[in-house]
């Protein structure tokens, strides 16, 4: 009889145990499985550089959450300050949204905030489909006129709520006049940060930023402070400063040193991308770590090949881009060609722009001779 009762409590035991081991959690000491920490990308640039375009490169990327400068906010309340001292709030804003962390909005916004109030939210695919927007799949190539008619009325929550679902999360921004400031973020361990440094021939720049003068005003006075400057003169002062911050820039991320910006800096002229954009586009995605699919190959392809001229501030429709990028050569007075190769000559002459001597040689000289090759 005893024995009888042991070898039941056995049996017992022996269920128990199979119960333990197949049905309860691991325990702590067993290695979980991680789930891989995203990448941050910052596309930094300045007004009118193509960087609203290279933004949409990124943007229509499905594993990509991205937002437009978002620092946009940042200078339009604290429109008073000079672009040095907002320098600081600019860079605790965007290290907040790479972290997911939308809150930090509520110090910029009103606290009945919509989707809808965030800065060129349209231009963002991962704001205009799921869980932001449900009337689009993530996998679909999104215009901004589409997504406005059909996305705007949900609620600003749906932003930390899509962040949070990428695996890369990047922020094009146009308010970062020196490396240094970013170097809290490249050396903090709850990020992973690339930097993309778009250029742009500053002949092109001056042109394209006389056409929207007015878009660009407040921008233009809290970029020059007190030392703003009326009349003509204050355009070719404002180039100065923003040709004499990609020097800077340049010179900071491609001297890889310190140590924790090797491999992390890729300079990209826009000329470059319009010129070649499978190429470019591709080499970016590389340094990305993302995937350049066949869908956003042709993407790619159709929107630089069109037959639009990109008049308007933030279009980004599909146009012939290698036109595009050239127009200053037909449209830009040679007086004011020499006057912004004088202001920006060090940019152009660091980042591979070759100045014209002549009207001459302004309209007749090659893209293989205008633009060296990096």
């Amino acid at each position: 009889m005893l024995k009888s009762r042991r070898v039941h409590v056995l049996l017992i035991l022996v269920v128990l145990s199979f119960l333990l081991i197949h049905f309860l959690p691991c325990s702590n000491n067993a290695p979980l499985e991680e789930k891989p920490s995203p990448v941050h990308i910052l596309i930094l640039s300045s007004w009118r550089s193509g960087s609203s375009f290279t933004g949409q490169i990124f943007s229509q990327h499905p594993s990509v959450f991205y937002l437009m400068e978002p620092a946009w906010h940042v200078w339009v309340k604290m429109y008073q300050n000079s672009a040095k001292v907002l320098h600081m709030a600019v860079r605790d804003l965007v290290r907040s949204v790479f972290l997911c962390d939308m809150s930090v909005f509520d110090a910029y916004m009103s606290s009945q905030k919509k989707k809808s109030d965030l800065f060129q939210w349209e231009t963002s695919r991962a704001l205009c489909s799921p869980p932001a927007c449900d009337l689009f799949n993530r996998t679909d190539i999104i215009t901004a006129g589409n997504c406005k008619k059909i996305c705007s009325k949900y609620p600003f929550s749906k932003v930390e709520e899509a962040c949070k679902t990428y695996s890369h999360i990047a922020i094009k921004e146009v308010r970062f006049f020196d490396l240094k400031v970013l170097y809290p973020l490249l050396t903090d361990p709850s990020l992973n940060l690339k930097i993309i440094h778009l250029v742009r021939d500053p002949r092109a720049v001056f042109r394209s930023r006389e056409n929207t003068v007015a878009d660009l005003k407040r921008d233009s006075n809290i970029i020059m402070g007190t030392r703003r400057t009326k009349g003509e003169m204050g355009s070719y002062n404002t180039m100065q400063v923003i040709c004499r911050s990609h020097v800077d820039i340049y010179k900071a991320g491609s001297q890889a040193t310190p140590s924790f910006l090797k491999d992390r800096y890729l300079l990209v002229r826009y000329e470059d991308i319009v010129r070649d954009p499978l190429a470019r586009a591709a080499q970016m995605y590389r340094f990305a770590e993302l995937h350049f699919t066949p869908e956003l190959q042709k993407w790619v392809h159709n929107i630089t090949h069109g037959k639009g001229l990109g008049a308007q501030a933030f279009d980004i429709g599909s146009r012939d881009a290698l036109r595009v990028s050239q127009a200053w050569r037909n449209t830009l007075p040679f007086q004011k060609i020499e006057k912004v190769q004088e202001v920006c000559k060090d940019a152009m002459d660091l980042l591979g722009y070759r100045l014209v001597q002549s009207e001459e040689e302004q309209k007749n000289m090659s893209l293989d001779l205008l633009f060296a090759q990096n």
